[in-house]
């Protein structure tokens, strides 16, 4: 097999499988590790690979690079964004917990971890133990219904106070986004 020959089906495994070791490749295509190694080389190059730990995976619009949200495509670079992380090591970036509890849902058994900041702090927590405020009294052009992330369940009833809005618990947050959502797709202010 010729080397553009093997660095196209080393796409189209990626495609298929999202990610690949060196050895795997090795063995498929019959050849050296070495040879496997020149052949990644040029796609790393070109951007249509990315090396990992255990060996290669593809590309795509969605990568760790890409900064718009996975779901509703608004820029997420704010303080507001939540990532996803994939068991294949690949981050989702959503613009808001709003977006990111319903990406969620979508894509829940492909999700390793779900990171977001604390509205006060601006502390990294994870989603998953954090309490979730849903349509506080605060305008912060963000997907409706708004929804606030605090890592304290105190500071988020003491916000609660001042702002108003509801109170949930990660679960509790995906079953309300989503009945709130029903089938409507997501909006900004």
């Amino acid at each position: 097999m010729l080397p553009l020959e093997r660095k196209q089906q080393i796409l189209t495994w990626l495609e298929e499988e999202e990610t690949l070791r060196i050895s795997e490749i090795s063995k498929r295509l019959d050849v050296s590790i070495m040879t496997v190694y020149r052949d990644l080389k040029q796609l790393i190059a070109e951007q249509k690979v990315i090396k990992t730990s255990n060996g290669v995976m593809s590309t795509t619009e969605n990568d760790v690079t890409t900064k718009n949200c996975s779901y509703c495509n608004k820029h997420s670079n704010t303080r507001l964004s939540v990532q996803l992380v994939k068991v294949n090591h690949r981050v989702e970036h959503t613009c808001c917990a709003h977006c990111a509890l319903l990406r969620y849902q979508d894509i829940e058994k492909k999700v390793s971890q779900i990171i977001c900041y604390d509205f006060l702090k601006e502390t990294t927590i994870s989603a998953k133990i954090a309490t979730f405020l849903f349509n506080a009294d605060i305008q912060l052009n963000h997907c409706q219904p708004q929804v606030l992330i605090f890592e304290s369940m105190k500071q988020a009833k003491q916000f609660q106070l001042g702002f108003g809005g509801d109170l949930y618990q990660f679960h509790e947050a995906i079953e309300i986004v989503n009945k709130i959502m029903d089938g409507e797709s997501c909006h900004h202010l």
